[in-house]
């Protein structure tokens, strides 16, 4: 029987274990640029399985929160050099979130403080994080948008193309496309925050256009075997909605199987809340898409998160329903987590007060068991 332990080759990435590391926004790198305090945090978590950093901005347009480290400068690419050379030397694997936020963002982020982009302007009812005059974080609103041009799409998937190779030639082993949680992809999908009335807008075959391109821009660029995509059906993070959802993300994942993908990340019902959190008028069938997915030829690791404990983990794995299974908060207390579940040992609790911002305290300084 397959055991949360046992290793795995996910496209051209072999994995030592079924345990990966979610992405996790923390902002704790100053300027966009990674540091040696991101540095510490990425190796002392390079037990994992796979690590999954943060999301990371493609262009300063695509960057939604402060302090959150880019893919798009020269500093950045050689500070990320130095979190992939330090999990490397401890025998881990790490893939770089790629990432354009599109409406979640605020003016005092994007170019010359002009307004975010989205597929439709329409405000977010979210919030995002931003640095005030004397220096101090804070949530603010996120800023109306401007609905993107036809023709500025093929530009940003040239800015995605350069991203995923910038993160392959600093040195990680692929990419995840986030394509979740309410950012530019996932609001292209939404009929919640997709108007367009053009190839990119009205029916579901439309609405799973651009994201399909930026799949296909990627893994021609780095090739699909270092390429993973991360998709949240029902969350409803950053506002997102859709009427009806299933059908929706059935055909993207039926689209996806063409690509021979390292993985698909599938975050379960609403981000970082409720597991049966439900859109439309029926609820999800996760078993379904997966099933979809295999039936229309897909290879991709099928890679499953949310609120999954060790237990409900190891069910998963052992009945073939998932085969990988992504943590996100037990490894912002735990860095040395898959040493802990495999001795079935306590886990230290979350200070929830220094998720973002700050320095090592509640980032680095969570113990290893002796």
């Amino acid at each position: 029987m397959t055991s949360l332990f046992d290793p795995i080759k996910i496209g051209d990435i072999a994995m030592t274990s079924r345990i990966a590391m979610a992405p996790l926004t923390r902002n704790r790198s100053p300027g966009a640029v990674p540091n040696t305090l991101n540095v510490a945090y990425y190796q002392q978590r390079a037990s994992a399985g796979l690590l999954i950093t943060e999301g990371t901005p493609i262009t300063q347009q695509g960057q939604g929160y402060a302090q959150v480290p880019g893919l798009y400068t020269r500093q950045a690419l050689d500070g990320w050099k130095n979190v992939t050379d330090a999990v490397h030397s401890e025998g881990g694997k790490i893939v770089a979130q790629i990432w354009h936020v599109g409406r979640i963002s605020h003016t005092s982020l994007q170019p010359g403080g002009g307004q975010p982009v989205a597929p439709s302007a329409i405000t977010a009812k979210s919030k995002t994080y931003i640095i005030n005059d004397d220096g101090t974080g804070t949530f603010a609103d996120t800023s109306e948008p401007r609905a993107l041009d036809i023709s500025e799409i093929p530009g940003i998937l040239e800015d995605y193309r350069k991203a995923a190779r910038g993160a392959v030639d600093a040195g990680f082993d692929g990419v995840e496309i986030h394509a979740a949680n309410g950012y530019l992809i996932d609001q292209f999908l939404r009929s919640g925050t997709n108007t367009r009335t053009d190839a990119y807008g009205g029916s579901i075959e439309n609405r799973v256009r651009f994201a399909v391109e930026v799949v296909k821009t990627v893994a021609d660029e780095i090739g699909a075997g270092r390429t993973g995509i991360r998709i949240s059906p029902v969350t409803p993070a950053n506002d997102a909605s859709d009427a009806d959802p299933q059908p929706l993300f059935t055909l993207l994942v039926e689209k996806l199987a063409a690509f021979k993908l390292a993985f698909i990340h599938v975050v379960e019902g609403a981000t970082g809340g409720a597991r049966d959190f439900q859109q439309g008028e029926k609820p999800f069938d996760w078993d379904a898409l997966r099933r979809s997915y295999r039936a229309a030829g897909g290879t991709a690791a099928w890679m499953v998160n949310n609120g999954y404990d060790l237990a409900m983990a190891s069910a998963a794995i052992e009945s073939g329903r998932a085969d990988i299974v992504a943590f996100g908060r037990p490894f912002i207390a735990n860095p040395d987590l898959v040493r802990r579940f495999k001795e079935d040992a306590p886990l230290n609790e979350p200070d929830k007060n220094t998720f973002y911002g700050g320095g090592a305290v509640g980032y680095t300084d969570y113990p290893a068991l002796a």
